[in-house]
């Protein structure tokens, strides 16, 4: 089981962090994806990139659990 981080002593989910770290992520993937202009290819951006999000803090919350 993975446990809290201590940041300054105040404790933090690692889901939080993981959300962080997606969001992060997300937000760079989206600005390559709006400059080379693939977002014409989407659907449903709003779905595509909430999609998107879970798919990035589901493989950091993995990526996370592996080192650990």
């Amino acid at each position: 089981m993975i446990g809290e981080f201590d940041i300054a002593g105040v404790f933090f989910s690692p889901l939080l962090l993981c959300l962080l770290s997606g969001l992060m992520a997300r937000t760079a993937v989206s600005r390559v994806l709006e400059r080379t202009g693939l977002y014409r290819l989407v659907w449903n951006r709003p779905l595509f990139d909430m999609a998107l999000l879970t798919l990035l803090a589901g493989a950091a919350f993995l990526l996370l659990w592996v080192l650990n």
